[in-house]
């Protein structure tokens, strides 16, 4: 997927926080650290390792598309990725009111490891706040299943 196009999903999945630009998205495909996981033209995943640490940037999945297992599949080999790149620890950052985000993450073994309070603004001038996951990636498991 090119910048723009990832931009342009990345807007039909996000209000708040505000959705990433097209040059956002080629800053982040030109660092040698990040990578993209892509599912056609209904998913993408963004993520990030360095120094035994990985980040999910942002993981978008079109509305048509929901529930019907893109999230999960780009999310497993979100960790199986981090593992490649030597990572022993994934860390996220989820609105505390995004239920099915939490869900999946909770399932693949996520737990809070902080929360940033007032940190997402609402486009209403609310402030949601930010829960931070983290899971140990010693038992993660690989190709497309927690």
């Amino acid at each position: 997927m090119t910048p723009e196009a990832l931009a342009a999903l990345h807007a039909r999945c996000f209000r708040s926080p505000p959705p990433w630009s097209a040059a956002d998205f080629a800053g982040f495909l030109t660092d040698p650290l990040a990578f993209l996981l892509v599912e056609g033209d209904a998913g993408f995943l963004l993520g990030r390792a360095v120094a035994g640490e990985a980040e999910l940037l942002t993981i978008a999945v079109a509305p048509e598309a929901r529930r019907l297992g893109l999230g999960r599949k780009l999310f497993a080999r979100f960790l199986y990725q981090a593992q490649l790149r030597g990572a022993d620890r994934a860390f996220l950052e989820v609105k505390a009111d995004n239920a099915p985000a939490l869900a999946l993450y909770e399932s693949a073994g996520f737990s809070p490891a902080g929360r940033r309070r007032g940190y997402y603004q609402e486009p209403d001038g609310s402030r949601t706040d930010a829960l931070v996951l983290a899971r140990d990636l010693a038992a993660a498991p690989s190709h497309g299943k927690f």
